[in-house]
Formats: structure tokens, sequence, C-alpha cells
């Protein structure tokens, strides 16, 4: 009826307490604890002192592989670059929010007009501001074949590839170890079950002989 008092309900179970040293098995000694599971849990803390140790060297190394390769690689742009006034052949397309943030940030490719460093007049193509009309003048980077090409790379370029390659590098040696340990399991995993099975054949027969 309405208005009476919910009836009583039993306090919920306790969820189950795992045990603290459950994890940690292997290094104890149990009825069914194999050498191979010991070999499991030596070789799985050798390969994690080996991740921490190896992971941040290889980090830096590749790091810093990469910031002098990128380092020299803007110095020779830097030498063998230039840049030189260019003419638009065409008016460069219109963005359809003139004046909003995002066109502020858009370029759109034209066809240009520039004197290459060897004298002669070429044309090619460059990302210019959104709305210019034919015959304006940009600046667009020529190397030294006299092609329209990207501007040398930037101190934060050069941080941020080198920084790619240092995570690249860090994460290469951590799944290195992810697998090596889960190969090892594998195999070890295997040799485990090849043992009861080994066992369970050498007793078998007192378990299934009739009385």
């Amino acid at each position: 009826m309405a208005g009476d008092p919910p009836r009583a309900q039993p306090p919920p179970a306790p969820a189950p307490r795992q045990h603290p040293y459950v994890p940690l098995w292997r290094w104890r000694r149990n009825p069914l604890r194999r050498r191979t599971d010991r070999m499991q849990a030596w070789i799985a803390l050798g390969l994690l002192l080996a991740v921490l140790a190896a992971a941040p060297a290889a980090m830096f190394a590749a790091g810093d592989a990469a910031y002098r390769h990128y380092r020299d690689t803007a110095a020779h742009q830097e030498r063998t670059r230039d840049r030189v006034p260019a003419v638009l052949v065409h008016d460069a397309p219109r963005h359809p929010e003139p004046g909003s943030h995002e066109a502020r940030r858009t370029r759109y490719p034209v066809e240009v007009r520039f004197t290459a460093p060897d004298g002669g007049t070429r044309t090619g193509k460059a990302d210019v501001e959104p709305g210019l009309p034919a015959d304006s003048t940009v600046l667009v980077w020529v190397d030294a074949a006299g092609g329209v090409t990207e501007p040398p790379l930037d101190a934060g370029q050069i941080r941020s590839r080198s920084m790619g390659w240092a995570i690249l590098a860090f994460l290469g040696v951590a799944l290195a170890g992810l697998a090596a340990h889960a190969l090892t399991g594998l195999v070890l995993h295997r040799r485990n079950l090849a043992g009861w099975d080994t066992a369970w054949a050498a007793t078998s027969s007192r378990w299934s002989r009739s009385p």
C-alpha cells in the first residue's frame, strides 16, 4: 500500500579481497609452482630493469642524433635557399569568411613568376594570402635549382622533430621489452603445459585403474 515503509534489505555482500601476495605468487613457495614459473618471474624483473635503463638512454641518443641532423639540415638549407620577390600570375582565391581568424591563417597555392638565381625567369606554385590580385608581389623561397621550396627549418621545427624521434625511441624500447616478455611467457607457458602432460601421463594410470 502507498505510504508503507520499504521492506528491510540485507546488507550487500562485501567485495572479495585479494590477498596482497597473489600477484607475487611466482616468488613464493607453493606446491604448484614450477621451475619455469620462477624463471618467468626473474625474466620479467630483468626485462623491467633493462627497459628502465635502456629507454632513457635510447631517448637521449635518438633525440641528440636527430637534433644534430636537423640542425645541419637547416644550416644547409639556409646556405642553398634564397628568398626572392615573385609576382602573382593569377588572382588568389578569396576566402569565404574574409577578415576572420581562419582567413588570416589560410594560404592558397597560386602560380607566381620570379627570377631564379641563374638569372632566368621561372614560374611555380607558392602559398599566398587569400584575395591577392594578379601582379601582386610576394616573397618566395627558391632553392639552388630555381624551384619554389619551403623555408629553412626554424628552431621550433628542429626541437619538435627531435623530440618526436626521442619519444619514438623510448616507445620502441618499451614495446621491445613488452614483446620479449610476451614471447618468453608464451614459451615458458608451453613448457609448463608439456611438463604437466608428462606428469599426468606418469600418474594417470593409478587414477584410471579399475578397482
